[in-house]
């Protein structure tokens, strides 16, 4: 199965950054070194990345964008939405990949478990990188004056020197 790996957000002070790496890779072997695994939405106020299968994290971003426009742009009711369809629909259940999007105000990891986790700190990530970009944004946040932009920068690229899933090709989207 093809996997893409490796999303960190920060939702700091009223800014927004989210990133991704560019590896997709199969087993051990890396298909991609360039895809891009964050977007925005509703006319940039939402940003979003994936971690997981790409065809299936694509499919989740269209629910997840046609979720948004039946619930007015509201992230919170189109978050617990797709979840809700995601773990009792027969074919979103079988999708393999985790979401996280973010507003301003609100900063969610979905999974097709149903699940809806906004973090008590504005800081959530997902992928194989996952642990290591969530620790070092963590170290970051509370020991340095860094924007959420630099943090997941500098989260991302420590993440890449630790994962064999991770790379340091980034891609950033920020809402300030």
């Amino acid at each position: 199965m093809i996997h893409s790996t490796t999303i960190i957000a920060v939702n700091k002070d009223g800014k927004v950054a989210i990133a991704g790496d560019g590896q997709v890779s199969v087993g051990q072997t890396i298909l991609k070194a360039r895809a891009t695994k964050v977007r925005t939405m509703q006319e940039g106020k939402i940003v979003a990345g994936f971690a997981g299968s790409a065809a299936d994290a694509f499919t989740l971003f269209e629910k997840f964008e046609t979720k948004l426009s039946e619930c007015s742009g509201n992230i919170t009711r189109a978050a617990v939405e797709l979840a809700k369809d995601w773990r009792t629909d027969r074919i979103l259940r079988r999708l393999e990949a985790l979401l996280v999007v973010a507003d301003k105000e609100h900063l969610f990891t979905l999974s097709g478990n149903g699940d809806v986790i906004e973090p008590d700190d504005g800081i959530a990530a997902i992928g194989s990188g996952g642990a290591y970009a969530l620790a070092a944004a963590r170290a970051l946040a509370r020991n340095t004056k860094l924007s959420a932009k630099e943090i997941v920068q500098q989260a991302m690229k420590i993440a890449s020197e630790i994962c064999v899933y991770t790379n340091d090709n980034i891609t950033m989207q920020e809402l300030v």
